[in-house]
């Protein structure tokens, strides 16, 4: 049985690792706009990297911060947080990062994909740190303008100062991470853990759960609306349940019906065959398999990407999906900015 991971809260995670030092934000999107802004409002200085034309640049100012570029916000700062796309990070670190790092700076990231995989690899003479939110940016943004925080992993990949963790527990207190507890880790075990949860059920094993719901419904004759709130809108009713008390919580809140139907038939939906297939994910993901086919995805343009995007886009589910969800003004519908 894994040890149970400490958890750091409230004054083990002074700001004290920040005290007269300038932090700078490298990216102003969903993780880079609550760090910034969170570290801001806990009185740490901060200054933000970003281009002005685009809709994060727009935002920052709105926000009222000065632009910078990334080489100028790499001379000024004390902790350099960068928060631009994995995909992006290893270009910009190399044209415009790393002719400016001076010995003693600290490079944090918001997640450790590219220290694992070493498509970046620092000099030996910088600090190296984690702070990872386990949540969206604006979820970690509103829940510290409520006056409480999401959960974070710290890691140190490098302590060439000695103060790296005393750093990076600035970091994670600031953002409100300690209101709700930090957890210590490291690079390989957040990464690898993260990039399963993804695939595997957050976001690819949902997704397609959802799909195949929908489509055996439909396929079935009922209508697509009935097949929608079935298969998309009462999910969020569960996973609430599941957030506040765990599947106890949400089997004890749901009919007889609905918990025997659950406990019978969900292993028929995943089988010991999806779990085989969940450990050959895990798999691609340590081995570092799952990260070389995206490094030559994204350096290829994105083709195939571009196009199992569209087609998911494109999908039944999506197409009703989006009226529906116009016909509920409650919801407060979202739709992916236009860049």
């Amino acid at each position: 049985m894994p040890q149970a991971l400490k958890m750091i809260y409230g004054n083990d995670a002074p700001l004290t690792g920040l005290a007269g030092k300038t932090v700078a934000i490298l990216g102003f999107g969903s993780q880079g706009h609550a760090h910034g802004q969170n570290l801001r409002d806990s009185g740490v200085k901060v200054i933000v990297a970003n281009r002005r034309d685009s809709a994060n640049g727009r935002l920052a100012l709105e926000k009222g911060f000065e632009l910078f570029s990334v080489e100028e916000a790499v001379k000024k700062a004390d902790l350099i947080i960068v928060t631009l796309p994995d995909e992006v990070q290893p270009a910009v670190y190399q044209k415009s990062i790393a002719p400016n790092l001076t010995a003693d700076k600290c490079l944090g990231f918001t997640h450790g994909f590219n220290i694992h995989f070493k498509t970046i690899v620092p000099p030996k003479d910088v600090d190296v740190v984690m702070v990872a939110p386990k949540g969206p940016g604006h979820l970690v943004r509103s829940e510290f303008e409520k006056g409480g925080g999401v959960p974070c992993l710290l890691a140190v990949a490098q302590n060439a100062t000695g103060k790296a963790r005393e750093i990076a527990l600035a970091w994670a207190g600031g953002v409100g991470g300690a209101r709700s507890g930090v957890i210590e880790t490291t690079f390989k075990d957040e990464c690898e853990t993260d990039l399963f949860g993804e695939q595997a059920v957050l976001c690819g094993g949902l997704s397609a759960l959802i799909k195949a719901g929908f489509e055996t419904l439909t396929e079935a004759g009922y209508p697509p609306e009935m097949a929608y709130f079935e298969c998309v809108h009462e999910v969020k009713l569960i996973v609430d349940l599941i957030y506040q008390g765990g599947l106890d919580y949400m089997r004890y809140s749901i009919s007889n019906t609905a918990e025997y139907g659950d406990l019978t038939r969900g292993p028929r939906v995943i089988t010991a065959e999806t779990k085989k297939a969940m450990k050959q994910i895990l798999s691609e993901i340590q081995t570092g398999e799952f990260a070389k086919q995206w490094r030559a995805e994204y350096e290829g343009g994105l083709k195939n990407f571009k196009r199992l995007y569209e087609a998911d886009n494109n999908h039944p589910v999506e197409v009703t999906g989006r009226r529906l969800r116009g016909m509920m003004p409650w919801l407060n519908a979202k739709q992916p900015p236009k860049d």
